[in-house]
């Protein structure tokens, strides 16, 4: 038990007192009379104690924040909480995962916290609906589930929003990939490639779909879909859409896939999905065949190989009997690149391979990967292959590029 939990349940004993006493209704005070009140009482309580400030904001997490996982909340450095029942916590912090102290009194304080997340956003957890997504104020995705489901109780995920949105040129200094693969990348971008981005949970995708997304001309009027807002472009023709689910009554839901083909009536340059994971994968496939060039979408998947894969399933998933190799040529003709990101064994988010769409041989989708990242040397080979819009370099970038793509020799200034 952290030191300092006696006299912190003793201040709230003592302040629970005082507002009974004196019938304080804090309904109808505001957050910032609360704080004075409450920074009145623990200094009084206290005595000038050289931790009474430390000790408010402690009371304050507790009274109107979400406990003892409100300093993590607030620590830049921590991207993900993971609750598995009131007193195990674990977070993950500069790519790796490790339990901390930081824990509750019991379940019902867990309990309380959870209402706390849910009654802003209008949605509940119970027995009866035993699991619940959602977005804090502050952009943060949470994922609560409790028992019976949970057998070791309440468990709640929080991915935390990042409040700073790297460029390409950050994720180059986060050795998240090379020089001349972000070049690379931003010149697909800038050439309109429609480009996919594969990897697991946790990898990076969205991060690195905001640094590509910062990449587009400001002319260009885009629209971004998601299931939680995230995506912050510096961009003065951007549409922001953000899914609902259905509410307690199991109505109003309105999906990806609607917004999708909502999106292709509103005249988009170009559409970005932060995620693709159904039948909206076929609508945005058509998107990009029929004039939106440049757009771009993430999905889970281990290799480029697996994510075409996964393509053809989200397709099927619409409910059209399309045949398999129709399916195929929709993605052949539609997306250009599928860049790939995996967690290396050193906790860092790396692009590890691009892959370009080719064609097609009979009924397979032929590819080339124009350069992958080799975990043993710590650098990035680039294999050879021209990339299809190389035609619409400028004659110093397709220098630039047929350098890159040259001898291993020349590849040493490439490492990460």
């Amino acid at each position: 038990m952290n030191q300092s939990e006696p006299i912190l349940t003793s201040l709230l004993e003592h302040i629970e007192l005082y507002i009974q006493q004196n019938h304080i209704s804090l309904e109808r005070m505001t957050d910032d009379e609360i704080a004075v009140l409450v920074t009145r009482l623990v200094e009084e309580r206290m005595g000038g104690h050289k931790g009474s400030s430390q000790l408010v904001q402690q009371v304050l997490d507790q009274m109107l924040g979400f406990g003892p996982i409100s300093p993590l909340l607030r620590d830049e450095s921590v991207s993900e909480i993971m609750i598995n029942g009131h007193n195990k916590v674990f977070i993950e912090s500069a790519g790796k995962v490790r339990q901390v102290s930081s824990g509750f009194q019991n379940e019902q304080a867990l309990r309380q916290v959870i209402e706390r997340m849910l009654h802003p956003l209008g949605k509940r957890v119970d027995e009866s609906s035993p699991m619940v997504d959602g977005r804090l104020p502050c952009g943060s995705r949470i994922n609560i589930i409790i028992p019976p489901l949970a057998v070791s109780g309440a468990t709640i995920t929080i991915r935390k929003f990042n409040q700073q949105q790297w460029g390409l040129t950050d994720l180059v200094s986060l050795q998240s990939m090379s020089v001349e693969v972000s070049l690379l990348l931003r010149w697909a971008v800038q050439h309109k490639q429609n480009i996919v981005l594969s990897g697991g949970t946790g990898t990076g995708k969205t991060t690195l779909l905001n640094a590509l997304a910062r990449c587009i001309d400001r002319e260009a009027r885009v629209i971004t879909i998601e299931d939680a807002a995230e995506l912050l472009l510096p961009l003065p023709h951007w549409v922001r859409l953000e899914s609902r689910p259905a509410n307690q009554e199991g109505v109003g839901a309105v999906s990806i896939r609607q917004l999708v083909i909502n999106a292709l009536r509103m005249r988009p340059d170009r559409i970005i999905v932060g995620e693709c994971r159904g039948g909206e994968a076929l609508d945005m496939l058509q998107a990009m065949n029929t004039g939106h060039a440049g757009s771009m979408t993430t999905l889970h998947a281990n290799t480029p190989r697996d994510a075409l894969q996964r393509l053809e399933t989200m397709v099927l998933m619409a409910g059209f009997e399309l045949p398999l190799i129709a399916i195929r040529q929709q993605i052949r003709s539609a997306i250009q690149l599928i860049v790939q990101i995996q967690r290396t064994s050193d906790g860092r988010r790396r692009v590890t391979a691009i892959t370009e769409i080719k064609g097609m041989v009979g009924d397979v989708i032929q590819t080339a990967e124009l350069v992958r990242y080799t975990e043993d040397g710590d650098h990035y080979v680039f294999t050879g292959e021209m990339p299809n819009f190389i035609d619409s370099l400028s004659a110093e970038q397709r220098g630039q590029l047929q350098k890159m793509t040259t001898s291993e020799k020349e590849l040493e200034w490439c490492h990460a």
